[in-house]
């Protein structure tokens, strides 16, 4: 586009297929891959990437020291994400592959596998169909910073990094009494996890090298290695305590895998605030427009200004306001679609709270072609937002505001005078409040991807909360 000509008038449907089809992100995973791979033929090449259709896949790197469980929990992981369980043991005992048996005889006389050759049986493996098309998960590599850059320069790319962590004590201990299936590879436990089947128990076998001084010696070198390793890493990485039940262990890795990385893709917010009165939607839109410069869009005052202004469309409203009646969702859609297609919310995105207050006006929000892209729900007791909406008063002589609990009046002259709004009274509250709970579950089930926060704390805590939901990607769900 010609930089002369802003602002640029863009059709609000082309930010909306890009952000949903996730074109941005498209464009720099095939950039990456383009300068990495350096294919003679880069449009073919292009063209076989979209093809894959694999960018989502698990690519994982699981680290540890020894009897920290990152076994069990790739293991977990593999199953729960059906993507491939990769060890350098597996590796090695891969009896189709001539590098295999090449790694094989150098293993069987106890000597370390070269780095080269462990580096050409990884690419061997993740050029595997299954490899691409599943993804994978690397158990235990890379083991020293050599093997990290290495990986690094072979344009093998992890997308989530995760690092067990337990004291040492803890670690030795634990590893006195594991034990292996040498049926499946599958790890056991003496004290935490013994199998219930007496076929399997008579088969397990203590593995080499778990005694004290054995598990101390590695523990000392892995700590050598793991400090040099982490930098190599240092966006996607995430430390995990393994001194704790390992299905917690578990759920934290597979919170963490399942979500995605903070994007450079411009991100233009359409946010829905939803919430009962008193939940604390105006402040959290106002708190939201002025950190990150988006429109405040509050339904309610749209429809003050019109009949302000005396504005055609403020006439029709007019006589509504005057009666205490609701203003008709044709009139409220037509005045939000009017604010909604202004340069400044295009280009800068809104916060919209007030509106929709049914699945109707869901409805009509979504065929006017403005859609939100974050969605919060903000969910306040009822105890607690009769205490926040009645115990308000105002102060007729000064406009000042104030709260009988937090924020009361400093003499007792001004109390005396303080009044309370009508549509603060108990009575109307819990009526507000019945009316939203009784349309709410609707409006959910209509929007995707819906982030829930608890409003009943710090009014910033909650701000923090909001704020994450808008910066991160939406977690990708797998089902169980």
């Amino acid at each position: 586009m010609d930089a002369t000509t802003a602002p640029h008038h863009i059709p609000v449907e082309m930010p909306q297929y890009g952000e949903h089809h996730h074109i941005f992100e498209l464009m720099q995973i095939m950039l990456q891959e383009l300068l990495i791979h350096q294919p003679k033929e880069p449009i073919q090449f292009m063209l076989n990437h979209l093809q894959r259709d694999n960018d989502m896949v698990p690519r994982i790197f699981i680290l540890g020291p020894p009897a920290s469980g990152k076994t069990t929990i790739a293991m977990w992981l593999c199953k729960h994400l059906n993507a491939c369980f990769i060890t350098k043991y597996n590796l090695i005992w891969n009896e189709f592959s001539m590098l295999a048996a090449r790694a094989a005889a150098i293993y069987e006389t106890n000597q370390a596998i070269p780095d080269s050759l462990l580096m050409e049986l990884i690419k061997e493996r993740l050029e595997k169909d299954e490899c691409v098309s599943k993804g994978w998960i690397l158990d235990g590599i890379p083991e020293t910073r050599e093997q990290a850059l290495m990986i690094q320069t072979s344009g093998i790319s992890p997308r989530h990094v995760i690092v067990l962590k337990a004291p040492d004590t803890v670690l030795i201990e634990r590893n006195l009494g594991k034990r292996i299936d040498p049926y499946n590879g599958e790890v056991y436990h003496t004290t935490f996890d013994w199998p219930s089947d007496p076929e399997v128990q008579k088969r397990l076998k203590a593995p080499l090298d778990i005694s004290e001084e054995e598990t101390a010696k590695r523990l000392i070198e892995y700590h050598r290695n793991i400090t040099r390793i982490l930098p190599s890493y240092p966006k996607i990485l995430k430390v995990i305590s393994s001194d704790q039940p390992c299905v917690d262990v578990f759920y934290q890795a597979l919170t963490y895998v399942q979500s995605q990385h903070r994007s450079n893709a411009p991100f233009t917010p359409k946010i829905l605030l939803c919430g009962p009165t008193g939940s604390g939607k105006s402040l959290q839109a106002a708190l939201l427009a002025q950190k990150y410069g988006i429109i405040n869009v509050c339904c309610g005052h749209l429809l003050k200004e019109e009949v302000a202004r005396n504005s055609n469309v403020g006439e029709l409203i007019r006589p509504f306001f005057q009666k205490e009646m609701q203003v008709p969702d044709q009139i409220t859609i037509r005045v939000l679609i009017n604010r909604l297609s202004k340069q400044d919310c295009i280009c800068y995105g809104w916060v919209l709270h007030g509106f929709p207050q049914d699945i109707d006006q869901a409805t009509l929000l979504d065929t006017a072609g403005f859609m939100p892209n974050r969605v919060f729900f903000l969910n306040v007791p009822y105890d607690s937002v009769i205490e926040r909406l009645t115990l308000r008063r105002t102060d007729p002589a000064t406009g000042e505001r104030y709260h009988l609990m937090y924020k009361p009046p400093p003499t007792m002259e001004i109390q005396e005078r303080l009044m309370q709004h009508p549509e603060d009274t108990e009575e109307k509250v819990k009526l507000k409040m019945d009316l939203f709970y009784r349309n709410s579950s609707l409006i959910e089930e209509y929007f995707e991807n819906v982030i829930y926060v608890n409003g009943d704390q710090d009014p910033y805590t909650v701000f923090e909360y909001i704020e994450s939901g808008i910066i991160m990607p939406l977690p990708t769900k797998v089902p169980l």
